[in-house]
């Protein structure tokens, strides 16, 4: 076999991998004093890795050439629409961090550790090898490197019990996710004789037996576990509130893209044939996310908690534009996954800027009471974020709504559309509670922090993407999403 078209077809990983092995040597011998350093090492990694993906993004990758170490990957423009997102929020994650780790919201050790921006680099490499994955080693093999660097990210503030109990909680409830993903692949391994998305596929046309069934219904459960959608979202809420804020902001943007581009590529290129078997369950998991997202934010204090009900919210409309099961319902996901992305880091980025005096973090409704006169600019920003999270117009959060539904109607989903948007309602008495809470009750007068120019830029250039202005982005957007979803239903 020819490895160096392959290993060109990798070129990102490649850099990645490379960054990542020669910043842990750096790490090991220059310590903790190295990791700021290290951090714009990495970032630059991410950037560069980014830039190769361009020309591909642009032009569309989609002839069977692409295909990469004997078809366990796959770089097409589905892929490199999804790495893009990928990069772009592990690089936000990697500029918020070094602020909140040297300051009194790391607790007592107060020093960003050199791993950090290591493990995101590796993160992020699973992440790249699972939205390519084109048979089920490779999938499981990106899946565990994300998730085994998940797990200590969670658990990085040692001092921290908070930190160390959802990084348990992550790793136990992960592991029982994997095991379930584990025992759906060997079932269909057993069926159609192959781990080839290619050969399952082929196994698996016409009417299918009832093992077939439980390995499709078994492989979208543990894939449902990392999108954090009902019923396996148990984990979300309690390591979103108990990880670092920086790497709460991590696992709630490139995760879930990764785990989301997966899932559509599993459902699309290896069920293809069977949408009826999977087409109801993703429905059902759709309806139930936004419902019970919803509601549980109702009674949430912890912002970072709510954030996390809101997370399992917005997984719901994501899920709405599988559930199509055509190319505008995946292109529909996309650009949803996009504006989610601005959205979800600019709002972890206004809660790291929320500090008193000595740095340390304030989570909750009562710490940003009267907001807007202490510190309006943050208030301001917290509002648009909510604003779009709820889908209000002009702003651009209720364009990702809108394309979701709109192809679920055209789809002739119109009952299923129409109680999914009955169930927006919901979700929208939590976001404007951030609106009252900031603008209308007494200041409590405790945010009285500074923040520095890295999360100023990063709040401000997420808030211009989902103000009015964004929507001259959604040309470009929409036809990158077109893209990128005609490649998951072309046969290679």
């Amino acid at each position: 076999m020819d490895f160096v078209p392959s290993f060109a077809l990798v070129a990102p990983e490649l850099l990645l991998i490379g960054a990542g092995l020669v910043l842990l040597l750096v790490a090991a011998w220059g310590g903790d004093k190295t990791a700021r350093g290290i951090a714009i090492a990495a970032a630059a990694a991410l950037f560069g890795a980014g830039l190769m993906l361009v020309p591909g993004l642009h032009v569309g990758v989609d002839s069977p050439a692409t295909l990469a170490f004997g078809g366990l990957l796959k770089v097409d423009s589905f892929a490199l629409f999804a790495k893009a997102l990928i990069y772009l929020a592990a690089i936000g994650a990697l500029i918020v961090a070094p602020a909140f780790f040297n300051s009194a919201a790391a607790g007592a050790e107060r020093v960003m550790r050199a791993e950090y921006p290591v493990l995101v680099l590796f993160a992020t490499v699973g992440m790249s090898i699972m939205v390519s994955a084109n048979d089920f080693m490779s999938l499981y093999l990106g899946l565990e490197l994300n998730s085994l660097s998940a797990y200590v990210l969670a658990a990085i503030l040692r001092k921290d019990t908070r930190s160390g109990e959802a990084g348990l909680k992550y790793f136990v409830l992960g592991a029982l996710a994997s095991g379930i993903l584990l025992y759906g692949m060997s079932l269909l391994y057993g069926l159609t004789g192959g781990t080839a998305f290619s050969v399952v596929r082929a196994s698996l046309t016409g009417e299918i037996g009832t093992g077939a069934l439980f390995g499709v219904v078994f492989v979208l459960s543990g894939l449902a576990f990392k999108i954090s959608a009902v019923p396996f979202h148990m984990w979300t809420p309690d390591v979103y509130e108990g990880a670092p804020t920086p790497v709460t902001a991590f696992f709630a943007t490139a995760p879930k893209v990764a785990a989301v581009a997966l899932t559509a590529r599993v459902a699309f290129e290896v069920f293809g044939a069977q949408v009826q078997a999977w087409q109801q369950i993703v429905m059902f998991t759709a309806l139930a996310s936004i419902i019970f997202g919803a509601l549980g934010a109702i009674g949430q204090e912890n912002l970072k908690r709510l954030l996390a009900y809101s997370s399992i919210n917005n997984i719901g409309f994501i899920l709405l534009g599988l559930a199509v099961a055509n190319a505008d319902g995946a292109s529909a996901m996309l650009v949803y996954l996009f504006i989610y992305v601005a959205m979800s880091l600019g709002s972890f980025v206004a809660l790291l800027m929320l500090r008193d005096d000595e740095g340390a973090l304030l989570e909750t409704f009562a710490d940003i009471r009267g907001l807007s006169v202490t510190r309006p600019a943050i208030a301001w920003a917290l509002l648009l974020f909510m604003f779009s999270l709820a889908g209000i117009p002009p702003l651009l959060g209720f364009y990702s709504k809108f394309v979701v539904f709109q192809a679920t109607v055209e789809a002739g989903l119109i009952a299923f559309g129409a109680i999914a948007i009955a169930a927006s309602v919901i979700g929208a008495f939590y976001y404007i509670k951030f609106v009252k809470v900031m603008f209308f009750d007494e200041p409590a007068g405790v945010v009285t922090g500074k923040s520095g120019a890295g999360h100023w830029a990063l709040l401000g250039l997420t808030a211009l993407i989902i103000s009015p202005l964004g929507y001259l982005l959604t040309p470009s957007l929409t036809d990158l999403a077109d893209k990128a979803a005609a490649a998951l239903f072309l046969a290679v």
